[in-house]
């Protein structure tokens, strides 16, 4: 697809708020995820007789959005059908809901298994942004983000997570629909004009562009950078430190 045409994106240095992805973006979980996800459909594709796993799979039809949608996504490129079933399904039942949160437990297995911590450049560039006087958001769909983020050492780093646990309990529709980043922005008291959106996945810079947010950023670990500018990236970065010089010199003053 080709991002619609909009304003001319505004400088890092004067916006008020950064809401970072956190997969992808702040830690390397979507590798965690990327192994998770293929724990479950490897097996689970092979015993249908369909076209087995690739890790190109997650890119086209998981990366980036609520767990569920990743489920249908997938299932629907091969030509599956499951009841929908709902959030309290038993992992072992095949439902949409049951494979996601059949994914879920293999993603905590993962995770207590290996750990995670911060990518250093987006941990430099975290550290700068507060330094400056950003205010910092996570807005992520996993239902995970606390649990990532406690593990990676940056929890107390920031006052507001909109993950997948909040996005469901308060119906906010996920990505590529702008309305998490929209609801952590509202939480600061500022537009989305006077934030950033900073995104690993097609689907999360499409949010930030579908918002009308100030300035969206893609930060390429795999997608590609031509596929995150066209889906909505104002500007496209390998590691997040690449940006520590655009960031303004002193905090900004408060209104």
């Amino acid at each position: 697809m080709t991002a619609p045409d909009r304003p001319t994106p505004a400088r890092l240095a004067d916006q008020r708020a950064l809401l970072f992805d956190l997969d992808g973006v702040l830690t390397p979980t979507a590798d965690v995820h990327m192994r998770a996800w293929s724990r479950l459909f490897t097996p689970y594709l092979a015993a249908r007789g369909v076209d087995p796993y690739t890790e190109q799979d997650y890119f086209t039809y998981i990366d980036g959005k609520p767990r569920y949608d990743g489920v249908r996504s997938l299932l629907r490129s091969r030509g599956i059908e499951l009841p929908e079933g709902t959030p309290d399904d038993d992992p072992a039942l095949d439902t949409v809901c049951g494979l996601g949160n059949r994914k879920n437990a293999e993603f905590t297995a993962e995770l207590d298994e290996h750990g995670v911590e911060p990518y250093p450049g987006s941990h430099r560039f975290l550290v700068a942004a507060i330094d400056a006087g950003y205010s910092v958001a996570v807005v992520s769909s996993s239902a995970n983000a606390v649990s990532v983020l406690r593990t990676a050492g940056i929890l107390e780093r920031f006052p507001v997570i909109v993950d997948g646990l909040v996005a469901r309990q308060d119906a906010l529709e996920g990505k590529p629909a702008p309305d998490t980043c929209l609801d952590a922005a509202s939480r600061f008291g500022l537009t989305a004009a006077e934030c950033v959106v900073v995104e690993d996945a097609t689907s999360g810079v499409e949010a930030g562009r579908n918002g009308g947010f100030g300035l969206v950023v893609g930060v390429d670990r795999g997608v590609g950078s031509e596929q995150l500018r066209a889906h909505g990236a104002d500007l496209v970065v390998t590691d997040l430190d690449d940006l520590i010089d655009d960031l303004r010199s002193t905090p900004a003053p408060t209104t």
